[in-house]
């Protein structure tokens, strides 16, 4: 199987690029953070505190999350509800950040994401799959772009999909959640030693996904 690896922080615009590459190319694309932001989502439904590691570790044989591929478009089910939309509010995205550095609860999700990897070729997205989930991967990326601009794509998709947006607290968020990640102990976001640096902050998306296709067809043929 072939694995390509997509790192970098919120609002980098990870999961629009690698859906689209990934069908350009055939490749089943997985959005590993969704899978965490359906735990978010369920802590925050059980009324816990993401930092309450003792908590958090009750709850997740409750959980139960899988994903199901339409045409390739990914739906990220939460006890079987269809939780697609429900994981992508900032709130959900604050309680994400907190409990995905709890290191039980990324036991909890390193076998699904790579029990996706063997069965399929993929495109996986995150921010430690090429550092943790899939070290062996045959192509791995850092996507970056800057604070103000991923504040600004985030805030035009939240408004895009009819939520209530700020942008200056989105752009609060978007920092608080930088720090969050590359400072937690456990798998911090950070590049792979051997991934592509690919900064996007002059790119639009179409930009963007042809740049990203050409590093495909440079590095695998593909």
């Amino acid at each position: 199987m072939i694995h390509i690896a997509i790192d970098g922080p919120a609002g980098a615009g990870k999961s629009t690029i690698a859906r689209k590459v990934a069908a350009q190319i055939g490749f089943i694309y997985v959005d590993t953070g969704a899978l965490y932001r359906a735990v978010g989502l369920s802590i925050l439904r059980a009324e816990v505190k993401p930092d309450d590691v003792k908590a958090v570790m009750k709850l997740l044989p409750q959980i139960h999350i899988s994903l199901r591929f339409e045409d390739g478009v990914q739906k990220v089910l939460l006890n079987e509800e269809d939780v697609s939309e429900a994981i992508r509010t900032t709130e959900v995205s604050m309680a994400t950040s907190k409990v995905s550095g709890i290191p039980q609860v990324r036991d909890f999700l390193l076998s699904l994401q790579r029990k996706i990897a063997l069965e399929n070729n993929v495109i996986m997205d995150g921010r430690d799959i090429g550092t943790v989930v899939l070290p062996d991967a045959q192509l791995k990326i850092f996507l970056s772009a800057s604070t103000e601009v991923r504040a600004q794509r985030r805030y035009k998709e939240m408004k895009d999909k009819g939520q209530q947006a700020n942008y200056e607290e989105v752009l609060a968020s978007i920092r608080q959640r930088d720090a969050q990640d590359m400072n937690r102990k456990v798998a911090p976001l950070k590049p792979a030693a051997d991934a592509v640096r690919v900064d996007t902050t002059d790119m639009t998306l179409e930009q963007s996904i042809s740049f990203l296709r050409g590093i495909v067809r440079e590095k695998l043929g593909l």
